[in-house]
């Protein structure tokens, strides 16, 4: 029955996923984020075309170096390059493998939830809900190594807890393995090896040290050594990242702050994390879960610490997060469904009709609810940026050589505009391209202009560098630089 359950659900939740994403695997990168999304398409692109050495992701935003930029351990991008070396360089790659990342991950959430509580409608219900999370939704096709990392930190969770429930130490392993994974891709998801390690702590402090127990925390803990590794190498390497300093470097008035908490709160959470579709499923959570005296269970007290400390990080980082990158929140989402199914379930089987056909009339209305939501999200009508870029992008990229190093602005990405003209140089926003910097690009090899600036060319000792006009569309043009000598 269990299995059978659980294949019913999936099979489900397979089809109506693809026929509500099926008209955008097509479509080119836009939308929200969309700044996040090029540069890991573009650190895709250049693993494949460029070196398939995993150390080296590349960005286009170079200038005349060789590109590479460390941030994240792009396993995720190296993997979609890899697919590229089999089928081709094409975009529809990437969202079909974001597409089964996203199912990998509802089925863990499906196998965390049955580890847990051991009620397949439950987990059902559980796993249905956070795939139509309307943010989660929109993200399951857009390159985003968030993804990737939420997918193998459900998945390590699920398996400590199927080792926890009396399983061979392999589930560790593999539980360790996949947290690993998930603490490269993204370094937040480190976070939730809180788990084993406050369970080896209590399992020390009730029963003494053990030589079983310490064995035990390696084979649960000791790849963290890898993502700690690789992020000491690189994060030095990140300059006037808002991330790293946090709340320690904050600028935003107390005010501010308080409004970004208010809105995420309120807005975000409800709107895009939880969706509303899921709300009341998500409060009756909080209700069940106090009536039912559930936090007495050992378990519970894991999952509390995991969420005290993924709470400390969005603490930390609420003047980077702001109001506009629910992307950071993906370390909430195994600890909000894991309230939304608890809910979900108890209301169903509360005894009384009205609530059981309300909490069916939920588990309905909940894609309907993320459809509407996101629906006019991946409008190339309103891409969220210069739509021209968009409309012109295969006549950008062949009006002049493939190798040719240019100078592009306005665009305060830095990967928007280099990812549709694909070509490699120095970027520049706000009109902040001053002769100077021109001069000294050229000198280093930039020979064309990619604009669409109404005021750069007003500059007089900027105008004097900038050669014919050698193609323009829409909004944008293209202009030949001139030689230092010409000049």
């Amino acid at each position: 029955m269990e299995k059978r359950i659980r294949n019913i659900t999936f099979i489900s939740i397979i089809i109506l996923s693809t026929v509500m994403h099926f008209n955008h695997f097509s479509k080119d990168l836009m939308s929200v984020h969309v700044w996040r999304q090029t540069q890991t398409q573009v650190t895709i692109s250049t693993f494949y075309e460029e070196d398939m050495n995993i150390f080296n992701p590349r960005r286009h935003d170079r200038g005349d170096t060789d590109g590479i930029f460390r941030m994240e351990f792009p396993i995720m991008q190296w993997l979609v390059a890899c697919l590229y070396k089999v089928f081709g360089n094409h975009l529809i790659i990437t969202r079909l493998f974001m597409f089964l990342v996203g199912l990998l991950a509802v089925l863990g959430m499906y196998q965390l939830l049955d580890e847990l509580f051991h009620a397949p409608i439950l987990s059902a219900i559980g796993a249905w809900a956070f795939n139509f999370s309307p943010s989660f939704y929109y993200y399951t096709i857009n390159p985003m190594p968030d993804n990737f990392a939420l997918c193998c930190s459900i998945w390590g969770l699920a398996l400590f807890f199927r080792w926890y429930n009396g399983q061979k130490n392999k589930y560790l392993i593999f539980s360790n393995l996949l947290i690993c994974l998930g603490a490269l891709s993204k370094l937040p998801f480190i976070l939730f090896y809180i788990v084993p390690l406050v369970y080896f702590i209590q399992q020390t402090i009730k029963n003494g040290l053990k030589k079983e127990y310490f064995i035990q925390a390696v084979l649960a803990g000791g790849m963290a050594i890898f993502p700690i590794a690789w992020y000491a190498v690189v994060i030095p390497q990140w300059k006037g990242n808002a991330v790293l300093g946090g709340m320690l470097k904050n600028d935003d008035s107390p005010y501010k702050i308080m409004d970004y908490l208010q809105h995420n709160l309120i807005s975000t959470m409800p709107e895009l994390l939880v969706g509303y579709g899921s709300m009341l499923f998500f409060l009756a959570g909080f209700f069940f879960l106090v009536k039912n005296k559930s936090y007495k269970n050992a378990k519970f007290s894991l999952l509390l610490w995991l969420s005290v400390g993924v709470l400390m990080y969005y603490l930390f980082e609420a003047n980077a997060i702001a109001k506009i990158h629910d992307y950071y929140l993906f370390p909430f989402y195994p600890l909000l469904f894991i309230l939304v199914a608890y809910g979900a379930f108890h209301l169903y089987n509360s005894g009384k009709t009205i609530y059981r056909n309300l909490a069916l009339a939920c588990v309905v209305a909940i894609p309907i609810v993320c459809f509407f939501r996101m629906h006019d999200r991946w409008n190339p009508e309103a891409p969220g940026f210069n739509k021209d870029l968009l409309v012109y992008k295969t006549e950008l990229q062949q009006a002049i050589p493939n190798d040719a190093l240019v100078v592009v602005g306005n665009d305060e990405s830095y990967f928007i505009s280099f990812y549709y003209i694909d070509k490699k140089g120095w970027g520049f926003h706000d009109d902040n391209l001053t002769a100077k910097n021109l001069k000294w690009m050229i000198s280093k090899g930039a020979e064309y202009l990619y604009t669409d600036s109404k005021n750069i060319l007003k500059k007089p000792a900027i105008a004097k560098m900038v050669g014919e006009l050698v193609f323009e569309r829409g909004s944008i043009q293209v202009y030949k630089l001139k030689k230092s000598e010409e000049t």
